[in-house]
C-alpha cells in the first residue's frame, strides 16, 4: 500500500533543483576586491637573466623558447653554483601556500577558450569542441590528452605520484613520509569541462591579472564557487591564434600559477571561491620551432603545444600555489625551477628526452619531469604506493560519460544532471519510481593516502522511513564495514561532502546506494560524484 503524505513534496523539489541549477550555473561578473587571497607565495628568486621569470616572478613554470632555453644554459655552465648537498636540481617543498602544496586529489582540468577569436564552435566525432578559427586543430588534441592522462596504463604521469603536502611534510623536504598526502595516479583521464568565452574578444595581449580574472569567470561557470571545489581544479586559459598573451612571443611557451599571487602583472585577483590554480597557454604554434614545432615528429605542428600542456598541468600538479610545493632552492643555477622545468627540451632519443607517450587511445608528444627519488628526468616512472591495476579509484569523476569501472545494481546511469564539477555525475535511482539501485567499487589505499571522500545530492520527496541515501565502506582486509552516510531524506538541500578514513595497503569496497519503495509519485535519487582517494 502507498502512503498519501508524499504527494505534494515532489513539486518543491523539482522547484528546488530548478534554483539550484541556476545558481550553479551563473558566471559571476564581479567579486569584491577583498576576497582577494591574502597569503602571498614564497618565491625562489631567479638569477639567470636569461629566464623569462627573471623580474617576473609568477611566471611559474615557465618553459622558455627553445632559443633562450640555449642561452639560459649557457650563462649558467659559465656562473657554477657551489656544491649542494643534494645535487643542484633536487626539489624541495617550499611548505604549502593557504595550506595548499600540491593538487592531491583526482585532477579536474577545465580547458577554457578565451575570447571571440576562436571563431565559430562546432563538435567532432569524438564530442570534441572544434573552432573555425584554429588552424591547426589544437583545441581536439588537448580535449583528447587530458582525457586520456591516466589510461592505458600509461607511465608518463606517474613521476608525480612521488610528490606530497600535508601537515606531516615539513618545509624543506626532499622526500616524503609515508604519512603525507601523496598525489594520487591519475586513473581514468582528468578532463571536467570545456567552456568557450566568446561573451569578448580576448586581449591582444593579456597581463596575467586578466588571465587569472578569466580563470575566476570559469571557475564560475562551471559551478565551483567554494574553496573545496576548487582544491583540486585548475583552469588552463587558451589564448586564440594571433594573440600575444603576457608577450609571450620570442620569450616562452606557458607558464602556470594562481590567482593570489601578489606579483602577477597587473595585481592578484580576487576570489570568492578559494584559491584557483590556472595556466597561461598560448596558441604557440605561431611560434614556430622556438614552441617545439617539430621537436619529436615531422611535422610535429602540435609537438610543443601538447608537450606545454602536459609540462604545465604536471608543474601544476606538484606546486599547485606556487611556491608552496616542490620547487629547486638549492642555490644552484635550477634555483627557482619546477620539476618540468628542469627537463626542458631535452632532445629525444638521449636520456630524460622528449618522446611520443602512448595513452589510453592517442599518442602525444611530451617531455619528462624531473624525478627526485630516482635522481633524473624520467618519461616515464613506477606508481608510488599503487598500481593501475586498482591501486586508485577508477572513473571516480564518471567523466568518462560513462559507469566504467563501477560494478553497477538496480537503475543507475552517468548523466550530466548529475555533475557536482565536470560535465558527468553518477545518478543512482530514477525520477521515476525505482527500487534500490547501487554503484560499488573495490580498489586498494596506495601509500601516503588515508581518506576517501565522495559528494552526494540527494531528492527525497518522501520519509526516511521509506526512501534514502546511504554509502558504506567495506575494509575486506580488516573484515570491517563503516556507515559513511547513514540513511538520509533530504530534498533541495544541494551538494554534501562526506569523507571517511582509509589506511594505506587495504583493500576496500565503496558502495554507494539509493533506496526507493516503488511508490507512484514521490521517486528518490542522488547524485553522486567527484569520489577520491587521497
Amino acid at each position: 500500500m502507498g502512503h498519501p503524505h508524499a504527494r505534494d513534496a515532489v513539486r518543491a523539489t523539482l522547484t528546488g533543483l530548478a534554483s539550484l541549477s541556476l545558481l550553479t550555473g551563473a558566471v559571476v561578473a564581479s567579486i569584491p576586491q577583498a576576497a582577494a587571497a591574502t597569503q602571498p607565495a614564497t618565491h625562489a628568486a631567479i638569477s639567470n637573466p636569461y629566464s623569462p621569470a627573471y623580474q617576473h616572478a609568477y611566471r611559474h613554470g615557465v618553459l622558455p623558447t627553445i632559443q633562450r632555453n640555449a642561452k639560459m644554459k649557457s650563462w649558467a655552465a659559465n656562473h657554477p653554483a657551489a656544491t649542494t648537498a643534494t645535487g643542484p636540481e633536487t626539489l624541495s617543498y617550499g611548505g604549502g601556500v593557504d595550506g595548499i602544496g600540491v593538487q592531491s586529489g583526482h585532477s579536474k582540468v577545465y580547458l577554457v577558450f578565451y575570447g571571440s577569436q576562436w571563431g565559430t564552435q562546432s563538435t567532432n566525432s569524438n564530442g570534441d569542441a572544434t573552432f573555425s578559427g584554429d588552424p591547426d586543430g589544437a583545441a581536439p588534441v588537448a580535449q583528447e590528452m587530458f582525457k586520456d592522462i591516466g589510461t592505458g596504463s600509461e607511465r608518463w604521469s606517474a613521476d608525480l605520484t612521488q610528490w606530497c603536502d600535508g601537515p606531516n611534510v615539513s618545509a624543506g623536504a626532499t622526500s616524503c613520509p609515508s604519512n603525507a598526502n601523496f598525489i594520487p595516479y591519475q586513473s581514468g583521464g582528468v578532463l571536467s569541462g570545456v567552456w568557450y568565452d566568446n561573451s569578448a574578444a580576448s586581449p591582444s595581449a593579456a597581463t596575467g591579472h586578466q588571465l587569472g580574472a578569466e580563470a575566476v569567470k570559469a571557475a564560475g561557470h562551471f559551478g565551483n564557487t567554494t574553496a573545496a571545489s576548487n582544491r583540486d581544479a585548475y583552469y588552463v586559459i587558451l589564448s586564440p591564434h594571433n594573440t600575444n598573451p603576457d608577450n609571450y612571443q620570442g620569450q616562452y611557451c606557458a607558464w602556470h600559477d594562481y590567482n593570489g599571487d601578489s606579483t602577477l602583472s597587473g595585481g592578484p585577483v580576487s576570489s570568492s571561491y578559494g584559491d584557483i590554480a590556472f595556466s597561461n597557454q598560448p596558441y604557440n604554434m605561431d611560434s614556430g620551432s622556438g614552441c617545439g614545432v617539430g621537436f619529436v615528429n615531422s611535422p610535429g605542428t602540435l609537438d610543443g603545444w601538447t608537450m606545454t600542456l602536459g609540462h604545465e598541468w604536471q608543474e601544476m600538479m606538484s606546486d599547485q600555489n606556487p611556491a608552496g610545493g616542490w620547487t629547486n632552492q638549492t642555490g644552484s643555477s635550477y634555483n627557482g625551477q619546477e620539476n618540468s622545468d628542469e627537463c626542458a627540451w631535452i632532445s629525444p632519443g638521449t636520456t630524460g628526452g622528449a618522446a611520443n607517450v602512448t595513452m589510453g587511445t592517442g599518442t602525444f608528444a611530451e617531455q619528462a619531469s624531473w624525478s627526485n627519488d630516482t635522481n633524473n628526468c624520467a618519461i616515464s616512472h613506477a606508481i608510488v604506493g599503487g598500481s593501475s591495476g586498482g591501486g586508485t579509484l577508477t572513473n571516480g569523476t564518471f567523466e568518462t560519460g560513462s559507469l566504467s569501472g563501477w560494478t553497477t545494481s538496480g537503475t543507475t546511469s552517468a548523466s550530466t544532471s548529475a555533475a557536482h564539477s565536470g560535465s558527468y555525475g553518477a545518478t543512482v535511482g530514477s525520477t521515476s519510481p525505482t527500487n534500490t539501485s547501487s554503484v560499488s567499487q573495490s580498489f586498494t589505499a596506495p601509500s601516503g593516502t588515508s581518506k576517501v571522500s565522495f559528494w552526494y545530492n540527494v531528492t527525497c520527496p518522501d520519509t526516511v522511513s521509506y526512501d534514502w541515501a546511504t554509502a558504506t565502506l567495506q575494509d575486506t582486509t580488516a573484515g570491517t564495514t563503516t556507515t559513511l552516510l547513514g540513511k538520509t531524506c533530504t530534498q533541495g538541500a544541494g551538494w554534501k561532502q562526506v569523507s571517511g578514513t582509509v589506511t594505506a595497503g587495504h583493500n576496500y569496497t565503496l558502495t554507494l546506494t539509493n533506496k526507493d519503495d516503488n511508490y507512484a509519485g514521490d521517486a528518490t535519487y542522488t547524485y553522486y560524484d567527484d569520489v577520491t582517494v587521497s
